[in-house]
């Protein structure tokens, strides 16, 4: 289910982002890397290769989702689960800024994992003749808790005076990427002690409870899914972190075996008369080689971990592996925000009046509901969340946008819930920063209003498209021409 989640997010938004006249053209990132040579296919390990047009673009997550649904028909599994793993790996290494997030690693780590996992054969039912690895799900569990303890490890370390004030929960819900609406209701009407208490758990569960996941106890083990699941519902109902939570979510079931179940209800039992089929050698010794591999990266990638004092040989197998997404190093929240803003993008067609571009997902309308959309990962408005924390100057990408937005480039524009100026294209566009906070419950019985907001900045340059179609910074119209791709020249 996550991977049907993650090709039709991108479907939805993967032209805009990546097509040959998106933000961030596929093109651009692999003619950056392609003097290298040979070493460019293992560094940059992509089908894209191949070529990284619109129809390249499209087969990618039409072949993705396809593959998704056989892995939940339980056809093919092995094979399924490779295709999805390759085709997305192929994206998130040319993705650029829209990638490479914590829950994309996590993503391809146990993507992987999960081939070794998985059953032979076309319909293997429950895999009775092709039992799943220990070893393999052992590793499973060791990303789960490296997810945990990481995050539990860097909030101490960070020195974030919120999770040592025991503070960082009381705006959590407001600030951030993605709110919703049951979580303006716990941030509004519960008291400063319950966010309190909430913030220890979470320091509690991530740094000491977790480690009782290794108990060999079929009891113990019952009780920690119980925990780490009710934490994991309650953030999917609260926030909308894509589907990072429902990944994790999934790591618990392997706290799980059957005999949690039996007893309890029938339970059917193994079909009599069926052999295992034989492991090869040849097929056992690269398994465990690799599986050793991943082992050793991941222990060195561990938060904090004082890798440029190692030797170099200790450090090139890491290296090595890195571009494949398959050794993560997860920290979750070291420190939390303190303020919420938001990026609007608006068009204006004589420069005095101006006209926001919609939203698909974020905040913008003061009186629209945050809604819940996880697993769906709208990615570019994901992206504005952390650009709006910055400057435009660490974040380009958004003058791309504004130009696009000039051009009436479709596949940008489908990244917005709507085009405001479809019978007569704008001639300038900006980017404005807004701050916004909750309304407390009595502003919002008076007005409706789920937000307030106050004006700050405008963000970046505002560009203009001249007669002529050239599109230049509106405060120099004798300037060069924007340039096509490099837009970080002003």
């Amino acid at each position: 289910m996550i991977y049907v989640s993650v090709f039709l997010s991108l479907d939805l938004q993967i032209h805009g982002l990546s097509g040959p006249s998106g933000i961030e053209p596929i093109g651009l990132a692999l003619r950056g890397v392609r003097h290298t040579g040979l070493a460019a296919l293992w560094h940059v390990p992509t089908v894209f290769w191949l070529g990284s047009g619109d129809g390249a673009l499209t087969a990618l997550t039409t072949i993705g989702m396809l593959a998704s649904i056989l892995l939940i028909a339980n056809v093919a599994p092995r094979g399924a689960a490779a295709i999805c793993w390759v085709l997305f790996l192929s994206w998130d290494v040319v993705g650029g800024d829209f990638t490479r997030y914590q829950s994309d690693d996590m993503l391809l780590e146990a993507g992987f994992l999960s081939i070794l996992l998985a059953p032979r054969g076309l319909r293997p039912r429950l895999g009775e003749a092709d039992p799943p690895s220990r070893a393999v799900r052992w590793l499973l569990l060791w990303e789960c808790f490296r997810i945990y303890f990481g995050s539990g490890v860097v909030k101490i370390l960070s020195g974030d005076p919120q999770w040592a004030h025991l503070t960082a929960m009381d705006h959590y819900y407001e600030y951030g990427p993605l709110p919703t609406w049951i979580g303006w209701h716990i941030q509004q009407r519960l008291p400063h002690a319950f966010h309190a208490a909430t913030a220890c758990f979470i320091l509690t569960l991530e740094l000491a409870l977790i480690w009782i996941m290794w108990v060999p106890h079929r009891r113990v083990r019952l009780i920690t899914f119980s925990v780490i699941s009710i934490m994991q519902a309650g953030i999917i109902l609260t926030a909308n972190y894509a589907f990072l939570n429902y990944l994790v979510l999934g790591f618990g079931v392997l706290l799980l075996d059957d005999e949690t179940f039996r007893g309890r209800r029938p339970w059917p039992k193994p079909r009599e008369g069926i052999a295992r089929r034989p492991i090869l050698a040849h097929r056992v010794w690269p398994a465990a080689f690799l599986q050793a591999w991943i082992l050793y990266a991941t222990i060195l990638l561990f938060p904090h971990m004082p890798l440029r004092k190692l030797p170099s040989p200790m450090i090139w197998p890491v290296k090595q592996i890195i571009p494949f997404g398959l050794a993560g190093s997860y920290g979750l929240f070291a420190n939390m925000t303190d303020a919420r803003y938001e990026l609007e993008f608006q068009g204006s067609r004589d420069g005095v009046t101006w006209t926001p571009y919609p939203f698909r997902c974020k905040p913008q309308a003061v009186g629209e509901a945050p809604g819940i959309y996880a697993p769906y990962q709208p990615r570019f408005e994901w992206n504005l969340w952390f650009a709006a924390l910055g400057t435009w100057e660490r974040d380009p990408w958004v003058l791309r946008v504004e130009a696009q937005l000039l051009r009436e480039d479709p596949g940008v524009l489908d990244l917005f819930a709507g085009n405001p100026f479809a019978q007569a294209r704008p001639r300038f566009v900006r980017v404005v920063r807004w701050q916004y906070w909750f309304t407390t419950p009595a502003e919002k019985r008076a007005t409706g209003a789920w937000w307030k907001r106050e004006l700050v900045e405008v963000y970046a340059p505002e560009l203009q498209r001249g007669d002529d179609g050239r599109v230049v910074p509106a405060d120099a119209p004798d300037a060069p021409p924007m340039p096509d791709w490099a837009l970080d020249d002003y």
